[in-house]
């Protein structure tokens, strides 16, 4: 399983859009990749459905996305109708098919304590984030009995984007627009010329300069 930092696997597959090189599908982009249990079931369902709804937000940030179930391509087409039913007959992105689940072995997605009827350990939840380096940024692990928050993938992606090209970091509960806190290397006396627009202090019982907010990142 690749650990945040690593280059993501260069897998190939077949998916809905087509035979794909992972590294040649991403290109310059941010990207999304999300594994399902299999198709035709519930939860997926309300998942796929409500990427496809916030489809427009991943792409306003540039950032392509791909989903993988276990089933083959065939199936997904299949599946990709119901979809349909709770999208207003719209469907944009790929999905993968790992009928053998070595993608989901390779990175890490198997749920040991879900099985298929067949017995077969399913693909967990699992939600990678890339960026256009190919190196992960972000891994989200949910078990298969649990469905995502795809407007906390948001949050994230926005908290990603932003930390990857200014001196800041992000807060608990943060928000785009809300106050983000200086990192630590950047010294008291760079701040006027990093940040003109001003930095909130807080002091801490420790006496420690540390707190430091600003919403001059924008």
């Amino acid at each position: 399983m690749p650990n945040l930092g690593d280059v993501m696997p260069n897998f190939e597959a077949k998916t809905t859009g087509g035979d794909i090189k992972f590294h040649d599908w991403i290109g310059d982009s941010w990207a999304i990749l999300f594994s399902h249990p299999a198709d035709f079931t519930p939860v997926c369902t309300t998942e796929l459905s409500m990427a496809q709804k916030m489809r427009p937000e991943f792409e306003k940030r540039g950032v392509k996305m791909i989903a993988l179930s276990v089933d083959e391509v065939e199936s997904h087409k299949g599946w990709i109708a119901d979809i349909k039913n709770y999208t207003n007959g719209e469907f944009g992105y790929t999905i993968i098919s790992d009928p053998k689940r070595e993608i989901a072995v390779q990175l890490g997605m198997i749920d040991p304590d879900e099985k298929d009827k067949a017995g077969m350990p399913v693909t967990a939840r699992a939600v990678f984030i890339i960026g256009p380096d190919k190196k992960m940024k972000l891994s989200l692990l949910y078990p298969a009995t649990t469905g995502r928050n795809f407007d906390e993938i948001i949050r994230v992606i926005d908290s990603l984007q932003l930390t990857a090209v200014k001196k800041v970091a992000t807060p608990v509960n943060w928000v785009p627009g809300g106050e983000a806190m200086v990192i630590p290397p950047v010294k008291d006396e760079e701040l006027a010329s990093i940040f003109p627009k001003g930095v909130r202090k807080e002091t801490v019982p420790s006496g420690k300069n540390y707190m430091r907010f600003t919403t001059d990142y924008q």
